[in-house]
């Protein structure tokens, strides 16, 4: 994370684990139980407020331009591992609304709704969350019906708005992700703030393991890797915080051709 951690915040997340069966007998060894690992129903929210026009580094693409792809890399990397898993999508501004209420595996339709996809001029000066978790809860029961669990994906894009909402606290139907999208922190904005309670909610909904990923470099390289890091079903997911990929890619040291350990030498006084 970047320097808009939130100070032990996500640390305390804890995904509930599987036990094995390590008997006496068999020493060493581990048993995992069996478990059903059920398809995904995954609702996108997309902020659509004017802070999403907001032009990344690459000359010409706005920050919905950006969003707009990386969903489709999503969806079509999501659908190459399991093609049962399904989408609907959703806008947000005051509050949040259906742009395609239907749960579809089908590209085609998918590629029609994220090209439905605009953003609005103007602010409303606020983001209410309390509608996307209603519905986000009435798909939930009905995906749970099917075996099936439900996830949203909320892309968030404002620097100075704190989103908001009302949701009771032991009502944990779905699990939420969020990739935000901001400025750097200057005297018009706080995404500080706002990322905050961007950790807030989704603690606080999330029934299994909930990620938050955030860039204020305006690449979209980055956005793309952090959608790709959301690919990780929810009941197969380690704590965020235990989360150490991407590896970096670093070079590895020079070996020894002698056989002797190499000795480095500091020039520093």
């Amino acid at each position: 994370m970047s320097y808009l951690t939130k100070e032990g915040q996500r640390g305390e997340m804890k995904m509930e684990g599987i036990e094995g069966d390590a008997s006496e007998e068999g020493a060493g060894r581990y048993t995992l139980k069996p478990t059903r690992i059920n398809n995904e129903d995954i609702m996108f929210c997309v902020d659509v407020e004017a802070e999403s026009l907001v032009e990344m580094k690459t000359v010409g693409v706005t920050r919905l331009d950006s969003i707009k792809q990386a969903i489709l890399l999503f969806v079509n990397s999501k659908l190459s591992i399991n093609p049962d898993h399904r989408f609907a999508f959703a806008t947000l501004s005051k509050s949040a609304s259906w742009l395609r209420k239907e749960f579809s595996s089908d590209v085609e339709s998918t590629i029609a709704a994220v090209r439905a996809l605009s953003a609005i001029t103007g602010s409303s000066g606020q983001a209410d969350l309390t509608n996307l978790f209603r519905l986000a809860a009435h798909e939930a029961k009905k995906s749970s019906a099917q075996n099936r669990i439900l996830r949203v994906i909320l892309i968030y894009c404002r620097s100075s708005v704190r989103p908001h909402h009302q949701w009771p606290v032991n009502q944990k139907l779905f699990t939420l992700d969020v990739m935000y999208l901001h400025d750097k922190p200057g005297p018009d904005n706080c995404p500080q703030a706002v990322y905050d309670a961007l950790v807030d909610a989704l603690e606080q909904v999330s029934e299994y393991e909930g990620y938050i990923h955030e860039s204020g470099h305006g690449l979209p390289r980055t956005l793309f890797r952090f959608m790709s890091m959301l690919l990780s079903h929810p009941q197969q997911r380690c704590p965020q915080d235990d989360c150490d990929i991407p590896k970096p890619l670093m070079k590895k040291p020079a070996e020894s051709t002698n056989g002797e350990d190499n000795v480095h030498v500091s020039t520093s006084q």
